[in-house]
This record gives structure tokens, C-alpha cells and sequence, in this order.
């Protein structure tokens, strides 16, 4: 897909592997619309970045928790930019805790912020692109959602529902010219992995991933960028973690 022109919405825009999608998109000519929870410096440093770039920008503040939030992150985009070619679900946050020790109100909070915005976001936007013939969705798994990750039970199987949403949706569309990929990061260095101690660090790095270094928020936007791009891939799932997830020891 050329994008050049096109209308992106990017969830979870404002700071992360989000901000760096939405910075990346714009430089390819996409004009974009971003959310996050908070109208806040972060935001307005991503909207200051795509705007310096040529491009149209367009932000909408809301917990996309709440599915009336999809709903007006969509209209406010159709309304600013016009009808989104692109979706990038990037909007998300950690939900520790194994099955004895998570609440009940983190564990649905987990499935409507991951999943069931998704769920919402799509319904939104593929009719639209339906009557285009032509559309690109990215939705952000993780790692944690394709092998074991301890004391994380509710992230680990909302992010493992995704690439199957993803394939679910890959087989439905494809004859039409909607693509739907999944991205599967690994250690990211963004506000997500602030909680970890120096020595956990240290032990990621030396002996967990095996190219040596925590990855960056464009490490994993350059594969999205990518995926957006590539009018010959859907359905599939991409992990981008330097290697750790498919070494033995």
C-alpha cells in the first residue's frame, strides 16, 4: 500500500512503540490520528513531530476501555482527516499477577483494553475500507502472548488472543484487499518495562535475548511500517525481540 495521503489511526499514540509508529507512518506521508488516555505533553509532542513532517495530524483523548471511546476515536478521525485506510492497535498496558493473585476487575479491564477495543476498532473501520477494496490493520501482541511468561496470566492470554483475531479476520477480508498482520515484541524499552530492576536488566541483556540489547520502540514501528506497506502479507504474526523467544538456552 501506498501511503502517502492515506489516513492512519494509531491507539496508544502518544509515547512508546505507539508514538513511534505514528512518527513513522507520517514520514512515509500518512496523515495521521493518534489516541491516548491523556491530552498531555506527550501527546502534543507527537501531533508537534507529525506536524513538522508536512503532514495532517489529529489527536482524541480517551480510555479505550470504554467501547463508546472507539467509537469516537473512529468518528473524530473520519470527521478531521477522513476515513482510516490504516489501524494500529497499539493501545495497552501491563496486568501482573497470576491467576490466585490478578482481581476480577484487572482481568475484564485486560480484555476490554487489548481485545475487545480491537474487536470494536475493526467493526469501525473494515466497512469503510470494504468499500475501498483496500485496508491495512496491525494489532500489537506480545511475546508474553506465544510462550509462558510467569505471573502474568490475564496479559499473557489477552495478547495470545490476538494473533488469532488477527488470522480470524486475514481469512474473512483477504478478497477483499484487507490485510490484517500481528506484531509480537519482545523487551522494548518504554515506559512498560520501567518496573524492572537493574539486575533484571542485566539478566535480559547478558543472558536472556540474544542479540544483547533491550529493543527500541522503532525497532518494532520499522516492522509495522512494513507490514502497512507490503501489499502481499497477511494473517501472520511477527515477533520482533531479538531473538528470545526462539533460543533453548
Amino acid at each position: 500500500m501506498n501511503i502517502t495521503g492515506k489516513v492512519c489511526l494509531v491507539t496508544g499514540g502518544s509515547r512508546g512503540i505507539g508514538a513511534a509508529v505514528a512518527i513513522a507512518l507520517a514520514t512515509a506521508g500518512a496523515d495521521v490520528s493518534f489516541t491516548s488516555r491523556h491530552n498531555d505533553s506527550a501527546a502534543e509532542k507527537v501531533r508537534a513531530a507529525i506536524e513538522k513532517l508536512g503532514r495532517r495530524s489529529h489527536f482524541v483523548a480517551g480510555d479505550l476501555r470504554d467501547p463508546s471511546a472507539a467509537a469516537s476515536c473512529v468518528r473524530e478521525t473520519q470527521q478531521a482527516l477522513g476515513n482510516p485506510s490504516v489501524l494500529i492497535h497499539c493501545a495497552g498496558g501491563p496486568v501482573p499477577g497470576n491467576i490466585l493473585e490478578v482481581t476480577q476487575e484487572a482481568w475484564y479491564g485486560a480484555f476490554d483494553l487489548h481485545l475487545h477495543a480491537a474487536f470494536h476498532l475493526c467493526r469501525l473501520v473494515i466497512p469503510n475500507m470494504l468499500t475501498e477494496r483496500e485496508g491495512a490493520i496491525i494489532l500489537v501482541s506480545s511475546v508474553a502472548g506465544l510462550r509462558g511468561c510467569p505471573k502474568s496470566v490475564a496479559y499473557s492470554v489477552v495478547k495470545g488472543a490476538l494473533p488469532q483475531f488477527c488470522r480470524s479476520l486475514a481469512r474473512d477480508f483477504g478478497d477483499s484487499n484487507i490485510r490484517v498482520n500481528c506484531v509480537a515484541p519482545g523487551v522494548i524499552r518504554t515506559r512498560f518495562q520501567d518496573y524492572l530492576t537493574p539486575e533484571q536488566v542485566r539478566n535480559n541483556i547478558e543472558n536472556r535475548i540474544p542479540l544483547k540489547r533491550e529493543g527500541t520502540p522503532q525497532d518494532v514501528a520499522s516492522v509495522i511500517l512494513t507490514l502497512v506497506q507490503n501489499d502481499f502479507i497477511t494473517g501472520e504474526t511477527f515477533t520482533v525481540d531479538g531473538g528470545m523467544t526462539m533460543r533453548i538456552v
